[in-house]
């Protein structure tokens, strides 16, 4: 690729807190922003990580992330303005939106199956990842040599990792979950242990 991809997961919301899937509009634009926790997890990752001013934020526009790439913004001092896409919002939950979030292991159990399947008006595996793929083409064809920082929400980025390592994407939780406010390379690829798989 032309540019270099940093990925970071929001950091702890109102949904986290409350242990809610929140991923329809409706719900997610205006609502289940950060924590008080959430925008401190935001502010020590930013602290630690290689984001820099240079660097080009592009956000999913849900409230989570996008006040996750605003303190990120402010603490580095970015000189660009944060680009939001509705290309990397959540991964769409269909009937267990604002259910009680333990129901993402049926929709892992189901991904593994059934990639291409939208069980329980879920957003398929593979659907996640094409409109994720598409936002980078988007990327790789506007700019060259860049810094870009993906802003974004647990599913998207682990099946863009899967992906970008020649894992099939139903097995992106295989991978080491993505936490609250974590920086994470898109080519650094971490296998998951056992406790970190669900």
């Amino acid at each position: 690729m032309q540019n270099q991809y940093t990925l970071m997961r929001h950091g702890e919301s109102l949904a986290n807190r409350k242990g809610l899937i929140v991923s329809a509009p409706e719900n997610a634009l205006h609502g289940y922003g950060l924590t008080s926790k959430g925008a401190d997890q935001v502010i020590n990752a930013a602290l630690k990580s290689r984001i820099h001013s240079d660097t080009l934020i592009v956000s999913s526009d849900y409230r989570r992330a996008f006040e996750t790439a605003e303190i990120v913004h402010s603490v580095v001092a970015c000189k660009h303005d944060i680009v939001t896409d509705e290309r990397i919002r959540e991964r769409f939950f269909g009937d267990w939106e604002l259910n009680d979030h333990r129901h993402y292991d049926d929709v892992w159990q189901n991904d593994l199956n059934s990639p291409n399947a939208s069980n329980h008006n879920v957003e398929s595996v593979m659907d996640t990842l094409a409109r994720a793929q598409n936002l980078i083409d988007s990327l790789e064809a506007e700019h060259s040599n860049r810094s870009i920082l993906l802003v974004s929400h647990g599913d998207v980025l682990q099946i863009l990792l899967a992906h970008y390592h020649r894992l099939n994407p139903r097995f992106h939780r295989s991978l080491s979950a993505i936490g609250n406010a974590e920086v994470r390379s898109l080519a650094k690829l971490e296998l998951a242990n056992k406790s970190t798989a669900a």
